[in-house]
C-alpha cells in the first residue's frame, strides 16, 4: 500500500503572520502538566489489557521509527500545530515514517485559547496534518489543552470557566464537522477542574487522553468514567512521553476506523 497521508502537509514552515500573533515558543504535550503536577517515575510494564504507545514532537529530534516499532509501540500521537501560526517542523517526517512502519498514528494540536478562536484553530489543525481518513492507520486528532503561562493570560488563558467550556466545545464541533470524527481531548484532571469548573460534559462524544505521571491514573476529569489513553510517564522505552491505550490492539484499531 502506498503511504498516502490523511491531511498531508506541504513544507513544514509557518506562514508569515503579524508579529503580535506569531507563536515564538512552541510546546510539547504535557509540558505545563509536568511543571504543575511533577513526575513520579513508574514502571513501564504494560498489562495484557493495555497497549503501549507514545507521543512526540520535534523536541525529540530525529526518531528511528523502525526501532520504535521493534520496541513494541503500537500507536503514536505526533504534534502538528499550535494556535494558528505554528507547524511542528518534524511533523511530516514523523507522520510518514510512523505510517510506513505500520504504527497507528494521529496528530495533535496544542491549544492556545488566548491567541484565536476555537473553530479557527480546528480548521488550521485539519488543514495542516490533523485530518482523518479511514485507512486503518489514522487516529482522530487530539486537542491538547493544559495550563497557560502568565503572558498567555494565566492558567486558563484569561477565560472564565464557562467560556473555556464553550471554547473546547467549539473546537470539538468544528473538528467533527470537518472530519466526521470527534477529537480526543488531552488534559489533566486538575487543569480541567480549575479551568472548566466541571461545567461541561464531553464524555459522550470525546475520547479522553489523560495525563498523570504516577502509579495509577487516579481521578478522571468530570464525568469521564474511563480513559481511552493514559500518558503515564515523560520518558521510558520510547522517545517522548509514554502512553497506554486502555484496551488491546483491536481497540486501537477500532478507534482508528471510527
Amino acid at each position: 500500500m502506498s503511504a498516502v497521508l490523511a491531511g498531508s502537509v506541504g513544507p513544514a514552515v509557518a506562514e508569515p503572520v503579524p508579529a503580535d500573533r506569531a507563536i515564538t515558543v512552541d510546546h510539547q504535550m504535557g509540558a505545563s502538566i509536568r511543571a504543575h503536577e511533577g513526575v513520579e517515575k513508574v514502571s513501564g510494564a504494560v498489562t495484557a489489557t493495555q497497549t503501549p504507545g507514545l507521543d512526540v514532537s520535534h523536541w525529540q529530534g530525529t526518531i528511528n521509527w523502525a526501532n520504535v516499532k521493534s520496541l513494541g509501540a503500537k500507536f503514536a500521537y505526533i504534534k502538528a500545530t499550535e494556535g494558528t501560526t505554528y507547524r511542528d517542523p518534524n511533523f511530516s517526517t514523523n507522520y510518514l515514517d510512523a505510517y510506513n512502519q505500520g504504527i497507528i498514528r494521529g496528530a495533535y494540536h496544542y491549544a492556545r485559547p488566548d491567541s484565536s478562536g476555537a473553530a479557527t484553530q480546528a480548521d488550521y489543525f485539519v488543514s495542516h496534518g490533523g485530518a482523518w481518513s479511514d485507512d486503518g492507520l489514522t487516529l482522530p486528532g487530539v486537542l491538547d489543552i493544559e495550563w497557560g503561562t502568565a503572558d498567555q493570560g494565566g492558567d486558563c488563558y484569561g477565560l472564565s470557566q464557562s467560556a473555556m467550556v464553550s471554547w473546547v466545545k467549539a473546537f470539538s464541533n468544528e473538528y467533527h464537522a470537518k472530519t466526521t470524527r470527534w477529537p480526543v481531548i488531552y488534559t489533566a484532571t486538575s487543569w480541567w477542574s480549575e479551568c472548566t469548573g466541571d461545567k461541561g460534559d464531553f464524555s459522550a462524544t470525546n475520547p479522553l487522553f489523560v495525563a498523570r505521571y504516577a502509579s495509577s491514573v487516579g481521578t478522571l476529569p468530570y464525568n469521564w468514567s474511563y480513559q481511552t489513553i493514559w500518558q503515564y510517564a515523560d520518558s521510558g522505552t520510547f522517545p517522548g512521553d509514554q502512553d497506554r491505550f486502555n484496551g488491546d490492539l483491536s481497540r486501537v484499531q477500532a478507534l482508528a476506523l471510527g
